[in-house]
């Protein structure tokens, strides 16, 4: 059979246009998408199959209606921020400065926590620079006997707080007299006083600087004057306590010819020629009561002792014992 230049043209056009067609094909049947569609609609019988729909099944709460259309939130925690104590711990850095302190930090740097290797001043290390707390109770010390367990929570801040405590002074056996008064208690350290009346009234005072007997007039603003129970102690406390007022100066007058004498008219026992006398004036050293009473012993200003007793911290032997000397200078 002779084919002409015509069909010979013809037929290899068709021949091309077979391959392209076969091509274009295999392209689309080898992508994801057509071999889906071929896979859901063709069944190896050839019949044309119906996609099958994936069962599925949702429950809903009641909650769901109010929150409909809101996303649904991760539950995230932040930690606390560190406490100063603790970022210095970490750092060696303190961050509870005033906003001036902060200031000057951006030039100088931040605060250390012990600067040089000294530790900062702070009501924990020196609590006598404090007036003295009202409502805070020192906790039993172990050694106590039944008259020291009265007077030791009234001694919370104080440098006796954790201190066992020994009787230096008891007018009773040692006589009302302030010779004896200042052998027994002069450069011992801060004490605490405590006498009783004739009506019997508990009070006294803490001498946070102790005697010495020069003849001065020592300060400090953690001094204080206490009665033991009665009406005015709120409840569940002890005692009452009464701050120094005025400033730290004349807390307690030490003359060499007097007893414990809180400033020259808070409380004031002379001993002496005066035997078991002792006076109360407040308002110009220490508080009034809560009532405005100006006396420790109510309505009387001068009484009658039935005893007193101090009592100091004790200390073991070549410890430093504070307040033992003269102070010209101090202002705390």
């Amino acid at each position: 059979m002779k084919y002409t230049t015509k069909t010979l043209a013809a037929a290899s056009a068709a021949l091309l246009s077979c391959e392209s067609a076969v091509a274009f094909s295999s392209n689309n049947l080898s992508s994801p998408r057509s071999r889906s569609i071929i896979g859901n609609g063709i069944n190896n019988s050839g019949n044309i199959q119906q996609p099958q729909q994936q069962q599925t099944s949702t429950t809903l709460y009641l909650g769901d209606f109010f929150n409909f259309g809101k996303k649904e939130e991760q539950e995230t925690t932040t930690p606390p921020p560190p406490t100063p104590e603790e970022e210095a711990a970490q750092t060696g850095y303190v961050d509870d400065d005033d906003p001036i302190e902060k200031i000057f930090g951006i030039f100088f740097g931040k605060k250390e926590a012990e600067p040089m290797g000294m530790k900062r001043f702070g009501q924990e290390r020196f609590p006598e620079q404090y007036p003295a707390v009202l409502d805070e109770w020192a906790d039993p010390v172990e050694g106590d006997d039944k008259e020291m367990a009265l007077l030791r929570p009234l001694l919370k801040n104080t440098n006796l707080e954790t201190r066992n405590l020994r009787l230096t002074y008891d007018a009773n056996r040692d006589g009302f007299d302030p010779v004896t008064f200042h052998s027994k208690v002069d450069k011992q350290g801060g004490a605490i006083v405590f006498c009783t009346t004739r009506a019997g009234i508990q009070c006294g005072g803490y001498n946070p600087k102790g005697w010495v007997g020069y003849g001065e007039a020592r300060g400090s603003i953690a001094a204080f004057l206490y009665i033991l129970g009665g009406k005015y102690a709120a409840a569940g406390a002890p005692a009452i306590k009464l701050r120094k007022v005025g400033g730290p100066g004349l807390a307690q007058m030490d003359l060499p010819e007097s007893g414990p004498s809180f400033s020259p008219d808070a409380l004031v026992i002379p001993l002496g020629k005066d035997g078991r006398v002792a006076r109360s004036k407040l308002g110009s050293y220490y508080e009034r009561l809560p009532d405005g009473t100006n006396s420790l012993f109510g309505k009387d200003s001068n009484v009658q002792l039935r005893d007193l007793k101090v009592y100091h911290g004790v200390y073991a032997e070549g410890e430093y014992i504070p307040f033992t000397d003269a102070e010209p200078f101090a202002l705390y």
